[in-house]
């Protein structure tokens, strides 16, 4: 398996605006070969912001990558810098992990 992580700082008083944003849009994902899981994370309050996370499972990392080259990514993220380019503080850190070991 392969997790693909982004990190989000989002300004204060953006919470509400930057969570309705994802769980409203159309993700696509489950159309998308090797897609296992999808979750929106919410962490901790800073200063200025609070800390979320896109958090994808995916069966390997060749399905991650083939999902970022896909029509379905370009839908996903049609318009993802517009909507949403005064919610953060900086650019999402995009993290990707494989997974070395599962306990269930």
């Amino acid at each position: 398996m392969y997790i693909a992580m982004n990190r989000f700082k989002v300004a204060l008083g953006s919470e509400a605006a930057f969570e309705e944003l994802w769980t409203s849009r159309d993700t696509h994902l489950k159309e998308v070969p090797g897609f296992v899981e999808f979750h929106l994370l919410k962490g901790p309050q800073r200063d200025d912001h609070v800390l979320y996370s896109s958090h994808t499972i995916w069966a390997n990392q060749a399905a991650f990558e083939g999902w970022t080259k896909s029509d379905a990514f370009r839908a996903a993220h049609r318009n993802a810098g517009n909507e949403s380019r005064s919610l953060y503080l900086g650019h999402p850190e995009f993290e990707g992990f494989d997974v070395i070991q599962t306990v269930k």
